[in-house]
């Protein structure tokens, strides 16, 4: 993995891409996986579309990244405007909902996969074309850690978060009702985990392991 120690105005023009297509294409994959099942909600508002203008959150999609690569955190972190989903719309709305909330971690994956594949490409690149591969290479590398944090993210199983909504599609009906009433708090749930540091604690680990399956996949380690 290289070292991120770039210029302030280089790390974010080689981060923009990766951050906005991580985000959007995970927004995008519940709007899409919920039309398959019956609502047409994301559709007809016009949000099944990978133009990030649709989706940007001025707060979660421009401010914390660039806070985050101003302050050199370490990490990279955000989020877009969630795609509408009416899940009494769904032809079978407690299994259905599974698939749509695991499609955004599924599209958070094979982004990380297809950022593997640039760093790749990066590698075969001649001398001559340094110019070119050694942004593809960065933007490659951040495009792995920011979707495998994005899908180790929101697979924890608090509402409203993707694991948190397949988790109560999985469970039993009492006990799935039981965390459901979660989700107003699941926000501040979150940001206690992470101002406590438990957060990373927990979730690091797995990003760091994510990263190491799409690395072996891709060959680039």
């Amino acid at each position: 993995m290289p070292d991120f120690n770039l210029p302030l105005p280089q790390l974010i023009a080689v981060a923009v891409l990766p951050i906005l297509f991580a985000i959007t294409v995970h927004e995008v994959a519940h709007g899409w996986v919920a039309k398959q099942f019956g609502d047409l909600t994301a559709a007809r508002l016009g949000r099944l579309t990978l133009n990030p203008l649709k989706h940007i959150d001025p707060v979660g999609t421009v401010l914390v990244p660039a806070l985050l690569l101003l302050l050199k955190s370490g990490f990279l972190f955000g989020w877009a405007r969630p795609v509408p989903v009416s899940f009494e719309n769904l032809r079978n709305p407690k299994r259905d909902m599974i698939f749509v909330a695991a499609a955004g971690p599924a599209a958070n994956l094979l982004m990380a996969i297809f950022w593997g594949m640039i760093v790749k490409l990066s590698t075969f690149l001649p001398d001559t074309l340094r110019w070119v591969a050694e942004p593809l290479m960065y933007m490659g590398w951040i495009g792995i850690l920011i979707n495998s944090l994005l899908l180790v993210f929101n697979l924890l199983p608090i509402p409203p978060l993707d694991g948190g909504r397949v988790a109560v599609g999985l469970l039993p009906g009492p006990m799935a009702y039981q965390l459901s009433r979660l989700e107003p708090f699941g926000v501040f749930i979150v940001l206690a985990l992470a101002f406590s540091g438990l957060l990373w604690f927990v979730i690091n680990p797995l990003v760091n392991f994510v990263a190491a399956v799409v690395i072996r996949l891709t060959g680039i380690g």
